[in-house]
């Protein structure tokens, strides 16, 4: 298993495959797939950041432990990119009802408005009972 680094630098392609005991093949194999996207020198130089090592360290992991091919990885990290923009983007969401709620609680004078509700009543399902005929039995109480 390979550790993280603490630094905050740029490390050029020799150095990262030194590291991480591969190629430097490997690691223009992977930009050329598209799973790295290191910066570049003025010069042309490959430079690869803390980011890029955390993502390369995820790579190698599916790589090395798991035998995911380059095909599997970017499928991998195309969803692990989505699952974290539907994150982002749900983390919003609660966000906005959390200020809503809040600014509405605000603006409520005191024994109008928001009114308490029973908590919904959990019966066993018989074997052979359906839903249906179950919410009958609920709505007739």
């Amino acid at each position: 298993m390979v550790t993280r680094r603490k630094s905050k630098g740029a490390y050029m392609i020799s150095a990262v495959a030194e590291m991480y005991e591969i190629h430097p093949q490997t690691l223009r194999l992977y930009e050329r797939e598209g799973l790295l996207r290191p910066s570049r020198s003025e010069g042309n130089t490959r430079l690869y950041t803390d980011e890029d090592l955390e993502r390369l360290e995820f790579i190698l992991n599916l790589a090395r432990d798991l035998g995911v091919n380059i095909a599997g990885i970017a499928v991998v990290l195309q969803m692990r990119e989505r699952m974290e923009e539907m994150n982002r983007q749900m983390q919003g969401f609660v966000d906005y009802v959390r200020t809503e709620m809040l600014t509405r609680m605000q603006q409520q004078t005191p024994g109008s408005g928001l009114v308490p509700l029973r908590r919904p009543v959990i019966f066993p399902m018989k074997t052979g009972v359906s839903i249906k005929a179950a919410t009958k039995v609920v709505k007739k109480k």
